[in-house]
């Protein structure tokens, strides 16, 4: 799970998300394993960051079981089975401040250049 969601995030970063976090939930939650919050830009930058993962994760043959909010973008959830990433605009990031949600996962060091979350 953490290999999938270093280049999950390495994605995302990649593409000029920012602001990235990652979380492994296994201690609480049996849906998913592991979690990755980024902030894009605009709506156009986030369905770009959505677009590039899927296109990651194909070449991975990773399972993608879905996908909500691209037609909005201000809050992108993709599935990638084991792994969730939530693509945000600003606002909605800080309105549903989903870091304090999963307050009780454990921090992954992501080890991104200039990453505001290590």
């Amino acid at each position: 799970m953490e290999q999938k969601l270093h280049h999950l995030a390495g994605a995302l970063h990649e593409k000029k998300a920012t602001d990235l976090y990652a979380l492994d939930v296994t201690v609480y939650c049996s849906a998913f394993e592991g979690l990755i919050l980024a902030t894009a830009q605009s709506e156009r930058h986030a369905r770009s960051l959505a677009d590039h993962l899927l296109e990651v994760a194909h070449g991975q043959n990773w399972d993608y079981l879905g996908m909500e909010g691209y037609q909005q973008a201000g809050w992108i959830l993709l599935d990638f089975n084991d792994i969730l990433v939530h693509i945000f605009q600003e606002e909605h990031r800080s309105f549903y401040n989903l870091e304090g949600f999963w307050n009780r996962g454990l921090s992954i060091a992501l080890d991104l250049p200039e990453n505001d979350h290590a």
